[in-house]
């Protein structure tokens, strides 16, 4: 069993999740993987299914009644990992968005040199994306400097999804209350993380666009994520935070 475990949700991802696991398990350091699947009608619980024998007591499969949400994915994930013995635990897209080869470097940032939380940043030096439309390229870089701007964060890709989260982070938070399950959900786990005051690293990747499958960004999950940020920061304002729970401030 390794001490790190990605998490990667899944809704029709056959085209790519077989080479992507198969990518993750050829690195020179050790993941684990669970897969969870949100019950794609295109096939990608059974193309995991028969994969688990080959890489049992490695690779595991949680398979969702629907569609669900990104958000409630990752709760489940984080969830599941620390039941168990894992000290590092991944967030990462099963597209190919997200290069492999960067677990390495995410992993590094904290196991060796002590962050908390290491964010695959799109956004440190210039724009790191290929294969986007100006349009989305300019949209989800002005939506980070908005909320850079509305919560006081200097995280430079706030809706960024591929991420390295020591244990201690996800065991402070009160995962059963996180609101948002879009991509707001990336920008309320940053912000509570930071609120919390661990240690935060960005690590400059470059993110390409999926090759095979269909996207699910679209402009309202940015929009939700736009919007969702003020209430977030409002209601920030009357609580204390501390770890394992937020209490509101006395009166």
């Amino acid at each position: 069993m390794s001490d790190s475990l990605v998490i990667i949700p899944t809704y029709n991802e056959r085209e790519n999740i077989e080479k992507l696991v198969r990518k993750i398990f050829s690195l020179p350091k050790d993941f684990d993987i669970l897969v969870i699947d949100d019950n794609s009608p295109d096939g990608t619980t059974m193309a995991v299914e028969e994969l688990l024998p080959e890489f049992k007591g490695r690779l595991f499969l949680d398979v969702r009644e629907s569609k669900l949400g990104l958000g409630t994915a990752y709760i489940l994930g984080f969830k599941w990992a620390l039941e168990r013995s894992y000290n590092y635990i991944f967030e990462m897209d099963a597209d190919f968005s997200h290069n492999p080869d960067d677990l390495i470097r995410l992993y590094n940032t904290c196991a060796v040199d002590g962050y908390d939380l290491a964010i695959g940043s799109r956004y440190i030096h210039g724009v790191n994306v290929i294969n986007w439309p100006m349009g989305r390229v300019l949209m989800s870089y002005y939506a980070s400097a908005y909320v850079r701007l509305v919560t006081g964060m200097k995280i430079r890709d706030t809706t960024a999804g591929f991420k390295c989260y020591k244990r201690e982070v996800l065991e402070a938070i009160n995962l059963d209350k996180i609101r948002f399950t879009g991509y707001a959900f990336q920008i309320e786990m940053k912000y509570i993380t930071w609120k919390f005051g661990f240690k935060i690293k960005e690590v400059s990747i470059i993110f390409t666009d999926r090759s095979e499958g269909d996207s699910k960004m679209s402009k309202g999950i940015f929009r939700e994520a736009v919007l969702g940020v003020i209430s977030l920061r409002l209601k920030s304002i009357f609580k204390r935070y501390k770890k394992n729970h937020v209490v509101p401030e006395p009166a």
